[in-house]
């Protein structure tokens, strides 16, 4: 039996996304719902995935599918594709399961030609809609699907509207659009040696692979990378029956939330054009009217419209983005989706529907991307400095935030500025998919033209980024890259600000400062954490970002890095005295001047986290990373020590390994200078003590013996820690529980954690490195070769920020599993920067670990994913004795 690959709009429904893609399934589930939508069919994205896979070409029985849907399509709308008196025209366009807003590509107007374009004029009595409707599509077909590149016609567009003393394209008459089409086909002929193609069947065809191919191109794969979507996915193609914003004054398109995507707020926000097509809107070649103004100009319309987004919003129960056309008076749907939102607006409307009764606080959770809420810890401006501050002019508020930097007129200039450090203003006219690594790379966006609805307020807004838009009072000179606002010039590289919230733009630098967290966040966060089962730890390695962390709602530090704290003031100059100790005794005294730092940082640590867990790391990086780098720091060295640079340069190089990631570091150093691990243990314990007397409260810290293969080592490290231990509290005649564990971090730990869980009384998966050595890749290094793997897909994504579920994953399995027998009550955990992603934070659920760890502002992402782990798989809490 042959695959099914088409399916006609009433085959569908809003459970078929997958196969269907988002767009697919939601115009199959308005079809059902009976509301007003132009039909067509729906391609799916397992054509896509066999396309792709089956040497780029539609197969037979994928063409033959096509054709019976068209037929069927026909005989819907009365019309023919192609047909000389009474044409059929359709759009072709993406959609894949995850929305993905103008990263792919679509064609309008398809099945015109020579022929057809003279009965839809007939047809019509509008010869000027005719022609419009032609002329662009000759534009979009061959950008799109052949590859002539759009500014080619765009440039003899704008000439040809200058000598016609025209501003808008709206003003040109019907003869002057014929005129326009011709010169169109002519610049096809000249750049393809050949005529614009007149077969609709043939140009459906090649439309459809052009939305397929579109999954490969640059912006799409950029999109995909940075919202996690798989490759495998694929997009669906949409063939949907035209309908006509662009046939004259009653007619118009337009795209509108029902709730503002900026700020959550309960009110329809919208934009729409009287007498144009979508991309018009999108595109922000014209600013558009907010949606208001269509209850003036069309009053029945707005009406039905209104009525139409609450019963979609209801059905959905969920702020809806839509796509509309008004074809003569009467109203027509294209689209609905889940509409892109920011943070705040995310957290406020999933508030908001729980408690209009819509939804449940269940619901709610899954309805904000753990990832977005990093949005809401960015900087806002210093008020002090905004009030002292006049603003050039002011645009849209498009996307909330603050955002201050260095001005750049292109994307490829903004993310090669930002590469080198610079923080950057990207400006453009308006922006189109094809910056979208620039808007990535850049602080804030500025745009001239453009409205709320305009693909930068959109991708700004989805990516958490500052954005104005609509600045139509800014005099663009792009060639030598300036523009002029309020009587300034700004260049290239000076520094402007953008106020996401207020659409004001200063021509100064102003400072930012750590946004406060309350309101919706602090209700919606809480039922994060009734939810969860997972805990939730950070990575912390001073008394800040404890309290940093504690605030954001950290339960414990999983890990603190010793080795940090050396690096501090004149710390580093006592600690390379004891690197360069030619004895046992000289080391343990270098290390007597280094503890009382270390005991005060512990102290710091423990008065911020209470009586919350600490795990403290002990020295864990080889030692030539502490020696100097510079000549001037040699110098200074040699004074300090009485000994030659050149004595102290050899020193160091006899330090340096091939391999020091995988060499002299972790429990390997306490081995070979058990002194090491003596006096950092005594800092910890005596720390503690000293903090439980003086707060009255019980520290227990954790301590965590890094880089364990092998049980003995384990067993050698531990007594020195225990022995220390027993001698300081013995001195202190103070009794103090602690518990000593290991890192999971070489892949022989995870085989033989059976043999370690006999010594550690918790684990602590380093996924770091645990990744680094299964992949056999240093990550480092890694950046460059990942960006081939991930180009040629063959890997889905970068398995140093996404967890390797099915290689490092299963290790981390195995030896939980193999723990556990062994010692029931054993603590597991992951200090590893997966700790902060969402689904390694799910995947660390399913595998029973008790808690995640992660950077101090990465928490609340973790919170909430272990929520929607826990609504997704339920599992019980894990109780020790």
């Amino acid at each position: 039996m042959s695959k099914k690959y088409v399916y006609m709009f009433s085959e569908g429904n809003a459970a078929m996304k997958n196969l269907l893609g988002g767009k697919g399934a939601n115009l199959a589930e308005m079809t059902r719902l009976g509301l007003p939508i132009p039909q067509g069919f729906t391609i799916s994205t397992e054509a896509c995935t066999d396309y792709n896979e089956g040497g780029k070409k539609l197969t037979e029985e994928m063409i033959a599918q096509i054709e019976v849907s068209l037929s069927n399509l026909e005989e819907i709308a009365g019309k023919k594709l192609g047909d000389p008196e009474n044409p059929l025209l359709v759009s072709v366009r993406s959609g894949a399961r995850a929305s993905m807003p103008g990263m792919m590509d679509t064609v309008l107007n398809l099945g015109l030609n020579d022929i057809s374009v003279e009965g839809l004029a007939k047809k019509t009595g509008n010869p000027r809609f005719a022609y419009d409707s032609y002329r662009r599509f000759i534009m979009m077909f061959a950008d799109v699907v052949i590859g002539v590149s759009k500014s080619k016609f765009e440039r003899k567009f704008d000439e040809f509207k200058e000598e016609a003393g025209v501003r808008y394209d709206t003003e040109l008459t019907a003869e002057d659009l014929k005129k326009v089409t011709a010169m169109f086909k002519q610049i096809y002929l000249d750049d393809q040696g050949k005529e614009f193609p007149q077969n609709p069947k043939e140009q459906l065809f090649e439309a459809a692979m052009a939305v397929f191919r579109s999954w490969d191109n640059p912006r799409a794969f950029v999109y995909r990378r940075m919202n996690d979507i798989p490759y495998s996915w694929g997009t669906a193609v949409n063939v949907q029956m035209m309908v006509f914003g662009n046939m004259g004054d009653t007619s118009g398109t337009g795209v509108a939330f029902t709730r503002n995507a900026a700020t959550g707020e309960k009110a329809m926000l919208g934009e729409y054009l009287v007498n144009a097509q979508g991309e018009d809107v999108v595109a922000g070649v014209r600013t558009p009217n907010p949606i208001a103004k269509l209850a003036d100009d069309m009053p029945e319309v707005y009406k039905e419209f209104m009525e139409i987004a609450n019963k979609l919003e209801n059905h959905y129960k969920d702020m809806q983005d839509m796509e509309f056309t008004v074809e003569e008076g009467k109203l027509f749907f294209l689209q609905t989706r889940n509409g892109k939102r920011t943070a705040n607006a995310a957290l406020r409307i999933a508030v908001d529907l729980v408690e209009e009764g819509l939804i449940t606080k269940e619901e709610a959770l899954m309805k904000v991307d753990p990832k977005q809420l990093d949005q809401i810890l960015h900087p806002a401006f210093d008020q002090k400095a905004l009030k002292a501050a006049k603003p050039l002019g002011k645009g849209l508020p498009a996307s909330p935030g603050a955002a201050a930097g260095k001005v750049c007129f292109t994307a490829e200039d903004a993310k090669a500025q930002a590469e080198g450090g610079d923080r950057v203003i990207l400006v453009r006219l308006e922006t189109s998919p094809e910056d979208i690594e620039g808007m990535a790379a850049a602080q804030g966006i500025l745009t001239v033209r453009g409205g709320m609805t305009s693909h930068a307020a959109v991708v700004a807004r989805g990516m958490g980024t500052c954005c104005v838009s609509g600045c139509e009072e800014i005099k663009m000179n792009e060639e030598a890259k300036t523009f002029t606002l309020g009587g300034r010039t700004i260049k290239e590289g000076d520094y402007i600000s953008l106020d996401g919230s207020t659409g004001n733009i200063y021509g100064e630098d102003i400072p930012t400062v750590d946004p406060e967290i309350s309101g919706d966040f602090g209700k919606f966060m809480a039922w994060a954490d009734e939810k969860r089962s997972l805990k939730v730890r950070t990575n912390a390695d001073t008394p800040h970002d404890a309290q940093a962390a504690i605030d954001f709602g950290a339960e414990g530090i999983g890990l603190t890095r010793t080795e940090h704290m050396f690096f501090e003031g004149d710390r580093i100059m006592k600690f390379r005295k004891m690197i360069l100790s030619e004895s046992v005794e000289e080391r343990v005294a270098a290390l007597k001047g280094i503890e009382p730092f270390q005991k005060e940082d512990f102290k710091g640590i423990y008065k911020a986290m209470q009586e919350r867990p600490v795990t403290i790391r002990l020295l864990d990086p080889p030692l030539h990373e502490f020696m100097p780098n510079t000549d001037e720091e040699f110098e200074v060295l040699a004074k300090e020590t009485g000994k030659s640079v050149e004595e102290l340069k050899v020193k160091a190089k006899g330090l340096h390994e091939l391999n020091p990631m995988m060499g002299h570091r972790g429990c390997r150093l306490a081995v070979s200078y058990p002194e090491i691990a003596e006096m950092q243990t005594r800092a910890i314990i005596e720390a503690a003590i000293e903090v439980s007397i003086e707060l009255g409260i019980n520290i227990k810290p954790e301590i965590m013996i890094p880089l364990i293969g092998e049980i003995k080592e384990l067993k050698f490290v531990k007594t020195i820690v225990v022995e220390t231990a027993k001698a300081v509290m013995a001195a202190k005649g103070k009794e103090l529980e602690y518990l000593v564990g290991t890192m999971i971090e070489i892949p022989r730990a995870a085989l033989t954690a059976d043999e370690i869980a006999t010594e550690a009384e918790f684990f602590s998966f380093g996924t770091n490195d645990l990744t680094q050595m299964t992949y056999g890749l240093s990550r480092d290094d890694a950046g460059k070769i990942l960006a081939d793997y991930i180009d040629k897909n063959i890997y889905e994504c970068d398995p140093t920020a996404r967890l390797d579920r099915n290689g490092v994953g299963m290790l981390m399995k195995m030896a939980v599993e193999k723990a556990l027998p062994v010692r029931p009550d054993i603590h597991l955990g992951i200090c590893g920067e997966h700790g902060g992603d969402p689904s390694s934070v799910e995947f660390c659920h399913l595998i029973g670990l008790d808690y995640v760890s992660c950077s101090p502002f990465r928490v609340p992402i973790a919170r909430l994913a272990a929520a929607q782990a826990q609504i997704n798989f339920p599992r019980e809490t894990r109780k020790h004795e």
